[in-house]
């Protein structure tokens, strides 16, 4: 009988092949227009909806990010893990379904032309995301989309425009993870389990960010850089990450 455990690894490791292979290049596209919002005094702004705000949150500020990178976390398309009650799953399921919200999203943020806008999204089909592409384009901002094509290419979009994610973005990174998510079966289970598309996202945005910060020293940009203050050296770690937390206030301010 095979171990569920190791068939589980054994999917995540390659579908992280997959990825580290066939994606490469995406990547590295995706951090020179990182590099070029951040050399500028801009700022590259993150977000997904559901399970896709978490590679979001990671790109800052957390260990071995850099300033410049802007998490946007809309409460209302993270807090479905109340399932019921206030902001539950079922306001989560209708809301990142409402068009106009997306829009509403990002003139809560002052965007400008140069900045540049990283959408998560395993299906890349619903209205919210569809929305925030299409109008941070339309602002003059740069859109990359990590997105699922196996699943996003056999599916219809949910917005008025009929476009999915990534039709719409500048640069496309394709996580390859089937439509369904999750792979493993169960005998005598109807559905599949082992979800990889989250992992695999994360994975992505810390590469991105990784890459960002290789390509701002390349040209002479000295990136700040969060460290770990969870060790003996406490002291030095908060007064350095105090410091990027000022220049990304430094970077709003100017808004």
């Amino acid at each position: 009988m095979t171990d569920i455990i190791n068939e589980y690894f054994d999917v995540l490791a390659s579908r992280l092949e997959f990825v580290k292979t066939t994606q490469h290049d995406a990547i590295r596209r995706a951090a020179r227009l990182c590099a070029d919002s951040i050399a500028d005094d801009k700022l590259v702004f993150t977000f997904g909806t559901g399970h896709g705000a978490l590679p979001a949150i990671e790109t800052f500020p957390r260990t071995g990010t850099i300033a410049g990178f802007r998490p946007i976390v809309e409460s209302s398309m993270i807090s479905f893990h109340r399932v019921l009650g206030d902001q539950g799953a079922r306001q989560y399921r209708f809301i990142h379904a409402v068009e106009g919200y997306g829009k509403a999203i990002l003139s809560s943020h002052q965007l400008l032309p140069g900045d540049t806008l990283i959408l998560f999204s395993h299906s890349g089909i619903n209205a919210v995301i569809l929305d925030m592409a299409l109008e941070a384009q339309a602002q003059g901002m740069a859109v990359i989309a990590v997105t699922s094509l196996p699943h996003s290419s056999t599916t219809q979009s949910r917005h008025s425009s009929g476009k999915r994610l990534f039709e719409v973005a500048d640069v496309v990174i394709d996580t390859g993870v089937p439509k369904a998510d999750a792979s493993l079966r169960i005998a005598g289970l109807d559905a599949p389990v082992g979800a990889s598309s989250t992992s695999l996202t994360i994975a992505v945005a810390h590469a991105i960010v990784s890459a960002t910060a290789e390509e701002l020293v390349k040209r002479g940009i000295q990136p700040f850089v969060m460290v770990n203050p969870n060790t003996e050296h406490k002291a030095s770690a908060t007064q350095q990450n105090d410091r990027n937390y000022a220049e990304l206030w430094r970077r709003l301010r100017g808004r």
